[in-house]
């Protein structure tokens, strides 16, 4: 049996980055796992019939309980991963490439006052500065082109920057990791492809607004045209997809299995091929290294897992999945207001509006405020000629459904179903979508319970102050725009009262002792899973706070410095 320098499980931030590094440094010896598939160009589903199907919930996780229960009754291997808890629903994603496939693109670097004392001392923006360097180069970050092209006005940017003003708020353009082209001062005419620095297809952004249910022209820079591509097609990796981790065991000096062994003779990983014909069979290969990579859910949930019901790795912290983060997501929209949106034109996030983030900080209150936007075809549904009395008796329907979910006891979940009931409404030219994120306590948990499996549990209320004042500035942004209306996500109405997030963070979190962390924060060491040699963490678990601006940045910095601990190579952005 082949015995690989090192297994990277995930392909999100954390895992392309690692496994591109770990494969310069031992070419042909590097294995990438990926539980769902791969994206070819226009390959992410369009049609009613095919975004349906477009879900992950597959029987091998045996964690049908945490999905919506239309969705736990399906075997689907599809782009979309959504979690039900109570108190907080999380959405993340399934693909090669991870989150970068589903994500708004930006890469903002955090202010340094939310690196404070629950970092280690060693972990601050200032250590982090050559490392988010290199990321923001490798993925060709920049603000969306500003030239006399009439196709490159962008209504819903110029929108928020006016309503920052009128609040005596401070708006800047967002660094996007988006393909305008190879020259940065020149962008190449929208809708033309050319070969990106690492010889990947890309087209020029054609404005479509679909950057977060697929990007079907390659013009998202996403990890499988950067760091994946290069791992895989310069350096050999072997990238598996559609193969599901299943436990991780240490081997004893023998070469069999023994969960008293802490890593010193490597490690057996067994895993599921999903698209094989003997789906349901463990397969395993032995590697020196392990790179856990899953995502905060993943990686927290693997872990628990061996931790607690395999018994494989029983001497993992006592801290595991403690400081569960949803990064302060809050989604909230203004209806039918007098000025122009056009919320169905550009990339996803253009602009960012400080509240007390990177200036005047407050903890309690500090978020950014994002534009956003949705797909042109969404815009027909939400466009309808609906009468006014249909729409009054929308809201009605609404009302209805709250109010039977609760009574049946059903309180805590279907985010696409509230999102397609609230698609009934009228979401038009003149409406706008608010995305916030922001500092919450990040005093969550994930727990293996025996009888509901893997769970969150959310203090929501210990973060109140926060939601409130996102909730003050929806308020402040549909009078600017003199809105008909204006609302959270339907899953924020009360009896439901549920946080979504799309960053979650936390669980495995970076420290100097096993006591209050979970991987280990010193520099030959780093992300290192404390008793355990070998067996590593890169994602957003490593977070022990919220980030508050987008994290995609900072994990990918952080597993830079993952990688060049394990390889002992300083990266570069010449991949």
């Amino acid at each position: 049996m082949k015995k690989y320098e090192a297994v990277v499980i995930g392909t999100g931030f954390g895992g392309a980055v690692t496994g591109c590094r770990l494969s310069k440094k031992w070419p042909g010896q590097v294995l990438i796992l990926e539980r769902g598939k791969r994206y070819p160009k226009g390959s992410f589903p369009r049609s009613p019939h095919d975004m349906s199907k477009n879900f992950w919930n597959v029987p091998e996780e045996n964690s049908s309980k945490i999905r919506p229960k239309k969705l736990s009754k399906l075997n689907q291997t599809g782009l979309f991963d959504i979690r039900n808890y109570k108190h907080m629903d999380v959405v993340i994603s399934a693909g090669l490439g991870g989150g970068s496939l589903i994500y708004a693109n930006v890469f903002l670097e955090p202010p340094d006052h939310i690196f404070d004392e629950r970092w280690p001392a060693n972990v601050k923006k200032k250590s982090l500065a050559p490392y988010y360097k290199i990321v923001k180069e490798v993925l060709g970050s920049r603000p969306i082109p500003l030239n006399d092209d009439p196709r490159r006005k962008i209504v819903r940017t110029e929108l928020y920057q006016k309503f920052a003003k009128s609040a005596g708020r401070e708006s800047k353009l967002a660094d996007i990791n988006v393909f305008f082209g190879n020259d940065f001062k020149k962008p190449t005419p929208i809708g033309l492809q050319e070969k990106n620095r690492y010889g990947a297809v890309q087209t020029s952004c054609t404005y479509c607004a679909e950057c977060d249910i697929g990007c079907n022209t390659h013009s998202k820079n996403t990890l499988d045209l950067n760091y994946l591509f290069v791992a895989e097609n310069k350096y050999r990796a072997d990238v598996r997809t559609e193969h599901l981790v299943h436990k991780i065991v240490p081997i004893g000096t023998d070469g069999n299995d023994n969960p008293s062994a802490h890593g010193e003779n490597g490690y057996r990983i067994y895993f599921r091929d999903l698209s094989g014909e003997k789906r349901g069979e463990l397969v395993s290969v032995v590697t020196k290294r392990v790179v856990v990579s899953a995502g905060t859910l993943g990686s927290t949930e693997l872990l628990l897992r061996c931790k607690e019901e395999f018994k494989t790795l029983p001497d993992i912290s006592d801290h595991l999945g403690k400081q569960f983060s949803g990064n302060g997501d809050f989604l909230s929209f203004a209806v039918n207001g007098k000025k122009e949106a056009n919320p169905n034109y550009g990339p996803v996030i253009t602009q960012y509006t400080d509240y007390n983030l990177f200036k005047s900080y407050d903890s309690q209150r500090a978020f950014v405020l994002q534009d956003a936007s949705y797909p042109v075809f969404a815009a027909y549904f939400a466009e309808a000629a609906i009468p006014w009395f249909l729409r009054i008796g929308f809201f009605f329907h609404m009302l209805g459904e709250l109010f039977k979910r609760f009574w049946s006891g059903k309180i805590f979940g279907k985010v696409g179903y509230l999102l397609s009931e609230l698609m009934k409404g009228d979401l038009s030219y003149t409406s706008a979508v608010l995305l916030c994120m922001g500092i919450d306590r990040a005093d969550g948990a994930m727990v293996l319970d025996r009888k509901k499996g893997f769970q969150v549990q959310w203090p929501q209320k210990n973060s109140m102050s926060l939601y409130e004042a996102i909730l003050g500035v929806m308020k402040d942004f549909a009078s600017f725009i003199n809105a008909k209306s204006y609302f959270p996500l339907p899953t924020w109405a009360w009896p439901i009262r549920n946080n979504v997030s799309v960053h979650p963070l936390g669980g495995c979190i970076l420290g100097n002792a096993k006591t209050n962390a979970v991987t280990s924060a010193d520099s030959k060491t780093f992300g290192q899973v404390f008793s355990y040699q070998g067996l590593y963490v890169a994602d957003g678990s490593l977070s022990p706070t919220a980030i508050g601006a987008n994290p995609s940045m900072t994990i990918a910095a952080l597993s830079e410095r993952v990688a060049e601990g394990i390889t002992g190579i300083k990266p570069t952005a010449k991949l």
